[in-house]
């Protein structure tokens, strides 16, 4: 990618000499593998952040009873619809090794489109598609919209993860594209 004033970093990446608090680090590259990546490296400006960050979004990816593929749909959902392609290109791959198609993934480029298609997504997976439409577009969900996802997605439970995916990942969505943050 060429670096222009729109994509430079706004705020610089913790460089590896001046990664820092060890335990904080240690625990952010535990949860990925061994592996910082630029996002880890921007949030370790501020280690208190970094600290819950990677608690929150590590329990949000982890510790849920929602199924991979639903998650890792409505993250691609809301990756499109705020076109943060650092985002996207994370999850994409993830989405793909749950189970989803890359017919799935191009259909969210029309997601209006993709929340009518009844032979690429199922009907939790459409009102998946429409309840992350709302929530990032407009915030507040419609009865409707609501109905439709307890319809096909009974277990309260789900319902709460499914919501708290959508609400953190605008959240990643919005940091990754206010700093921009750049990908690997």
């Amino acid at each position: 990618m060429k670096h222009t004033l729109q994509n430079l970093p706004r705020i610089p990446v913790v460089a590896d000499a001046q990664l820092g608090p060890v335990d904080v680090v240690a625990a952010i590259r535990q949860r990925r593998g061994g592996t910082l990546l630029n996002l880890d490296r921007m949030l370790l400006n501020s280690p208190a952040y970094a600290v819950g960050w990677n608690g929150f979004l590590g329990a949000v990816r982890n510790a849920l009873s929602l199924d991979a593929r639903l998650r890792e749909l409505a993250i691609c959902t809301v990756a499109v619809l705020t076109r943060a392609d650092y985002e996207y290109s994370q999850h994409a791959p993830e989405f793909l090794a749950a189970g989803g198609s890359q017919a799935q993934l191009d259909a969210l480029r029309e997601l209006t489109t993709a929340i009518d298609n009844h032979v690429l997504f199922n009907a939790t997976e459409r009102a998946a598609l429409a309840l992350t439409q709302e929530m990032t577009l407009k915030v507040q969900v419609s009865e409707s919209c609501f109905s439709a996802l307890k319809t096909t997605l009974p277990d309260p439970q789900q319902q709460v993860e499914l919501v708290g995916v959508i609400a953190a990942y605008n959240m990643v969505a919005r940091f990754l594209e206010a700093l921009h943050v750049a990908p690997e």
